[in-house]
């Protein structure tokens, strides 16, 4: 079996030039967005981690997925999840969800430092960061500081301020019509 990524080369020309890119508001796909791009840089032979604060547990669909990725393209994808297998809010987060979030915090930042990926996704982040979890000065000084060719992405809403001001791609994701409106709860393989 020859190898994927031997075989499906990253051009060698194209722009080396990461960019910083937020997926925020209160409509729905940020999450999903995000994660589609992680596979069209896994299907270029990229290096990918994705860091899912706030999100423990292991009822994702989109885990699954990534778990039965072939061998040759699940080599290139790191996954960690930084949070309890809970939703938390600002009335009810607790120093434990504030331990699993910053030990996420600190393998995303060291991974950033060293030049570990070509992409990160930081999914959840914004909420990370307003929730008081994680310091947005340090946040903003970390990408400041990426490496150039390295593509983060934060997703999540309440976007800081400071986070969309260094981003160089924002997208907002506003709900126009969503059918948890009539009272339709979560499901399997579209929520989550």
């Amino acid at each position: 079996m020859s190898d994927f990524c031997t075989n499906n080369l990253i051009n060698p020309n194209w722009e080396k030039h990461g960019y910083i890119q937020v997926y925020t508001g209160n409509g729905k796909g940020k999450t999903t967005a995000s994660l589609g791009l992680a596979m069209r840089a896994l299907g270029r032979c990229w290096k990918v981690l994705i860091v899912m604060f706030l999100k423990g547990g292991d009822d994702y669909g989109e885990l699954n997925s990534f778990r039965n990725l072939s061998p040759e393209i699940s080599k290139n994808l790191n996954i960690v999840q930084a949070g309890l297998d809970r939703i938390v809010y600002s009335d009810n987060k607790t120093p434990e969800d504030e331990k699993e979030i910053k030990k996420g915090w600190e393998l995303a930042k060291k991974a950033i430092q060293n030049d570990e990926y070509n992409l990160i996704i930081l999914d959840e982040a914004n909420v990370a960061i307003d929730l008081g979890f994680i310091d947005i000065d340090e946040v903003a000084q970390v990408l400041k500081n990426k490496p150039e060719e390295m593509e983060i992405v934060l997703t999540g809403r309440n976007a800081n301020p400071k986070i969309i001001e260094l981003a160089h791609l924002v997208s907002e994701i506003k709900p126009v019509k969503h059918y948890w409106d009539t009272g339709i709860v979560a499901r399997k393989g579209i929520e989550y």
